[in-house]
C-alpha cells in the first residue's frame, strides 16, 4: 500500500479538537473510474466549447444569454475533482488535473492531423473537409483556455478543500465543498471565457461579460444543486474503499492510546 496521500493521524471525535485529514489509496477501486470519468468530461468540453450558443435576449433586459457547446457538461469536471481530493488527497488531484489536460493536448493534435490529411478528392469528400476545418480547426484555442482555466480553478478549488479538512478532518464536507465551488468556478470562467471567446465569435467586451457572467452564475449553481448527491456519493465511496476504512480506523485508534 503507497504512502503517497497519507496525512497526519486525525484526534479522535471526544478530543474536542478539529481532525486531520485522511486519505485513501489511489490503487483502490474508485480511483481509476472518477479519472476516467474526469478526462472525459475534459476532452467532451473541449470540443463542445467550440461552438458558441445563444438562447437569445432576456425581454427587456438587453441581456442576451450567451455561452457554449460544453457549458452543460463541465461543471461535472469539478464536481469529480472535490470527489477526487476529498477521497484521494491534493497530490492525487493534480495527477487527475494534468492527466486531464494532457490527454486533452493529444486529442487538439490529432485533429490538426487529421484536418492534415488529404481528403478524397470527390464533392461530398471537400465538404467534409471544410466541415472539419470549422468544427475542429478553433478547439486547440479551447484547449489552451481550458488548460490555463482549469489548472488555475481547479488547483484552487483542489487546495481549499484539502486545507479546510486539514483543519476540519471528516466533518464539514458540505461547507468545503460549497467554499471551494465558488472560488475555482470564478478563476476558471474569468481566464477561459477571456481566451476561449475567440475561438467561439464573440467580439465585443458586452458579449464577453454575458459570456463570463453567465458561465461563472451557471456552474456554480449547478455545483451547488449537486453538492447532496455528491457529498452522498463521496460518503459512499468513503464508507466502501477498504485503504480509506483501514487509515481512518488507524488514525482513531493510534489517537485513542496517546
Amino acid at each position: 500500500m503507497t504512502t503517497e496521500n497519507r496525512a497526519p493521524a486525525p484526534p479522535a471525535p471526544h478530543s474536542g479538537r478539529p481532525a486531520g485529514a485522511v486519505y485513501a489509496d489511489r490503487g483502490s477501486s474508485h480511483f481509476d473510474i472518477l479519472l476516467a470519468a474526469m478526462v472525459t468530461v475534459v476532452v467532451l468540453s473541449g470540443i463542445g466549447a467550440a461552438k458558441g450558443v445563444s438562447f437569445g435576449e432576456i425581454p427587456g433586459t438587453g441581456f442576451e444569454i450567451i455561452t457554449d457547446g460544453g457549458f452543460f457538461l463541465f461543471p461535472l469536471a469539478y464536481v469529480l475533482g472535490d470527489m477526487i481530493t476529498e477521497l484521494y488527497g491534493p497530490r492525487s488531484a493534480r495527477r487527475a488535473i494534468l492527466t486531464s489536460f494532457a490527454v486533452s493536448i493529444l486529442a487538439s493534435l490529432s485533429y490538426q492531423v487529421i484536418i492534415a490529411l488529404p481528403p478524397f478528392p470527390d464533392e461530398y469528400g471537400l465538404a467534409k473537409q471544410a466541415a472539419l476545418e470549422l468544427a475542429l480547426g478553433p478547439v486547440w484555442i479551447v484547449v489552451l483556455a481550458g488548460l490555463a482555466g482549469f489548472l488555475a480553478g481547479q488547483s484552487l478549488n483542489s487546495f481549499v478543500v484539502s486545507r479546510m479538512k486539514q483543519r476540519t478532518g471528516e466533518r464539514g464536507l458540505i461547507a468545503r465543498l460549497f467554499t471551494s465551488s465558488g472560488l475555482g468556478e470564478l478563476v476558471d470562467t474569468i481566464i477561459f471565457c477571456s481566451i476561449a471567446s475567440v475561438a467561439i465569435g464573440i467580439t465585443t467586451l458586452e458579449q464577453w461579460a454575458e459570456y463570463t457572467i453567465l458561465g461563472v452564475l451557471y456552474k456554480v449553481i449547478v455545483q451547488y444543486a449537486m453538492i447532496p448527491a455528491t457529498s452522498a456519493v463521496i460518503r459512499w465511496m468513503k464508507r466502501t474503499d477498504p485503504s480509506y476504512r483501514e487509515r481512518l480506523a488507524a488514525s482513531q485508534q493510534a489517537d485513542a492510546a496517546a
